[in-house]
């Protein structure tokens, strides 16, 4: 028979954990990194980045921590230290060859006609059921080109890398008028810390955005000036920020979010009919949980001191993967008047700096301007695509997610899968179930559904998404039901999805890595 290849963009977590599996199944892949080291955006933090999930919950299956790493949240530079004992451990570096950038990818041997005519992805539902093949442009370090082929294509891009999203102002009112620098945060991970250090020492700096790289860059910021020159952050949307501990008011934040019981509370893509009227039932239980979060929240932070309660729920902010980890002693810069807080629906730009809600007489003055204002992960996998037919489904709709389905597999888009896009509550353990899934599928453990059943799965999910992530669906998450996702993926492999020894830990206690050892049929 003939040897089927196997080709993987991007080394980071995913990439690996893709190299990983597929090895474990006979096939030797071809890993494609554009950078000069493995790792993907843990090469690329600013210096006080930390892990955003306790160490516990990001963690490789088959590779714990090393001892010599202790802290509950482990510093960047621990982070990629892992990784990288993680591909020399299991010998994957031979088949990654770096400084090797991906400039187009063309899928060939199949025309569009026939394509439309298929029931089933790939013509049968199996991973190599067409007769195409992937044709994959690259670009080495000395500029030359070079063509490869493989009749399977992973994409593990990231979705937070790449292609900045840039804010966009009418004529007149962007950073034209700016006296000062602006920058993207993306630019700003790229420096090594003594040049960004040197960027903002002495500097007036405003930072625009909400989410983590937002918050830890102004904390950066405060740290190297100090409440003599304050760093303000604006935002637009407040979300739900957590400090460190996982205990609130004696509770469990992972009973709340992060166990069976609580995906009881919310209807659920595809369920049956107990479940929809469990959560029926269980609704004003889900309110309860959601408002003893955010009450404990309030609590514990000065947020009504400074104006900072979100006006979403807790429960839509881990639907959307919008919360996240606050850096340690946030708002002790904030009293000590390191950090100045400013909300704004509306922004432009003046010579002096940045003008909020056509507050002209006010100006924010600042000599930089830091936009952590996210990344358009969607439109870099559309570039990546030669085929103009390609490009528009991975898009999906405009007010829609990639439409992926197990997050993964694009219904009509053959031989080839997307690891690492959708979020979750921690990204490694969720990465490593969809390669485990993806190796199966490859050995042919099972086939996928016809093309209109995967079009349905994945409308499901997007129901799901735009009732308990609001305006914010547009961003594919499974962090309030990772559990459930998980169930899926073991159905399909055929292994048993109940993972835990007893009733109550079933139901009760955080699902982990730990519990989703070697996934293989029957076991």
């Amino acid at each position: 028979m003939e040897e089927k290849r196997v080709a993987i963009i991007g080394a980071g977590i995913s990439g690996l954990l893709a190299c990983k599996y597929t090895l474990e199944k006979g096939f030797i892949p071809i890993v494609f990194e554009a950078s000069n080291a493995i790792g993907g955006v843990w090469t690329q933090t600013i210096e006080s980045t930390r892990l955003q999930s306790p160490k516990r919950t990001f963690e490789f299956t088959d590779f714990p921590w090393p001892r010599s790493v202790r802290g509950r949240f482990p510093h960047n530079t621990e982070v990629l230290m892992y990784v990288e004992e993680y591909a020399k451990h299991f010998g994957l570096k031979e088949y990654i060859q770096l400084n090797t950038k991906v400039i187009g990818i063309n899928y060939v041997g199949v025309c569009d006609e026939e394509m439309d005519s298929w029931e089933f992805w790939s013509g049968n539902g199996k991973p190599f059921g067409s007769k195409g093949k992937w044709q994959i442009l690259v670009q080495h370090e000395d500029f030359t080109t070079q063509e490869y082929e493989a009749e399977f294509l992973i994409l593990c891009v990231g979705r937070y890398s790449g292609l900045a999203n840039m804010p966009e102002f009418p004529i007149g009112e962007g950073p034209d008028l700016f006296a000062g620098k602006v920058i993207h945060a993306m630019e700003y991970s790229a420096m090594d810390n003594e040049r960004a250090r040197e960027l903002i020492k002495g500097k007036r700096v405003a930072v625009v955005g909400s989410q983590k790289s937002a918050v830890d860059i102004a904390v950066e910021c405060a740290n190297a000036n100090g409440p003599e020159i304050p760093c303000t952050l604006v935002q637009r949307t407040i979300p739900w920020a957590i400090p460190s501990g996982c205990f609130w008011w004696g509770i469990n934040l992972g009973f709340l979010y992060g166990s069976r019981f609580s995906e009881l509370l919310v209807h659920k893509p595809g369920e049956n009919i107990i479940y929809n009227v469990l959560a029926t039932l269980l609704s004003p239980v889900r309110w309860g949980f959601s408002k003893f979060a955010e009450s404990y929240l309030t609590w514990n932070l000065p947020l009504k001191k400074y104006n900072m309660v979100p006006k979403q729920s807790f429960l839509q902010d881990m639907s959307s993967c919008k919360s996240f980890l606050l850096p340690d002693n946030f708002y002790g810069k904030v009293e000590e008047g390191s950090i100045i807080l400013k909300q704004t629906q509306c922004f432009k730009f003046c010579k002096q700096g940045l003008i909020l809600d056509g507050e002209v007489d006010k100006p924010i003055k600042a000599d930089l301007v830091i936009f952590a204002t996210g990344y358009k992960g969607q439109e870099k996998l559309k570039n990546m695509f030669s085929s103009k037919s390609f490009q528009n489904y991975i898009m999906g709709s405009p007010n829609s997610a990639s439409p992926l389905y197990r997050h993964m597999i694009h219904p009509r888009i053959p031989n080839l899968a997307i690891i690492g896009y959708s979020g979750s509550i921690t990204n490694l353990h969720t990465s490593e179930m969809r390669c485990q899934w993806l190796a199966h599928f490859l050995d042919q453990t099972f086939k996928l559904p016809s093309i209109k059943e995967m079009e349905k799965e994945i409308q499901k999910w997007e129901d799901y998404m735009k009732t308990y992530a609001g305006k914010e669906y547009k961003r594919a998450c499974i962090a309030a039901l990772h559990i459930w996702h998980n169930d899926q993926l073991c159905k399909d492999i055929g292994c048993n999805n109940r993972r835990k020894k007893s009733f109550y830990d079933e139901w009760f206690q955080p699902y982990l890595q730990s519990d989703y050892v070697r996934l293989s049929p029957n076991n």
